[in-house]
């Protein structure tokens, strides 16, 4: 079984705010990242997948499919977007790091299978968010 991971960036805005949140504990609990009109990130994607290497190819996947995919189900809809307004993922979601992992992962999940393994977004150089389905 091999594992490979590829890396992707977008850069999007969002606003974290919780609507089970008064106002006051909204400006508590995220500080800063509650700024009505939202602030901004260079997101580095991470998406990991596995299985076995075509003895044809000698490569886990064709990497030009993975980066496709990745494109049309993540970057066209997130590069350059404030994911609150703009995002139709994010309505009624509030697009933590946590959230915005667990959206991409089902994005990516129809069209990756099985072989889909982990979701890791990196909203700041300290800060990864990772999903994984259970096994």
């Amino acid at each position: 079984m091999i594992l490979c991971t590829k890396t992707f960036g977008f850069s999007a805005a969002h606003r974290l705010h919780s609507e089970a949140l008064s106002e006051e504990d909204n400006r508590v609990v995220f500080g800063k990242c509650n700024n009505p009109h939202g602030h901004g990130h260079n997101y580095t994607l991470e998406v990991t997948i596995r299985g076995e290497v075509d003895p044809r190819s000698g490569q886990l996947v064709n990497a030009r499919l993975l980066e496709t995919v990745v494109q049309q189900e993540v970057i066209e809809r997130f590069d350059h977007k404030h994911l609150n307004e703009e995002v139709p993922e994010f309505r009624g979601v509030n697009p933590t790091g946590e959230n915005i992992a667990k959206v991409i992962w089902d994005l990516l999940k129809p069209r990756l299978g099985e072989c889909l393994v982990k979701v890791g977004v990196w909203e700041t150089p300290k800060s990864l968010f990772e999903y994984a389905e259970e096994e």
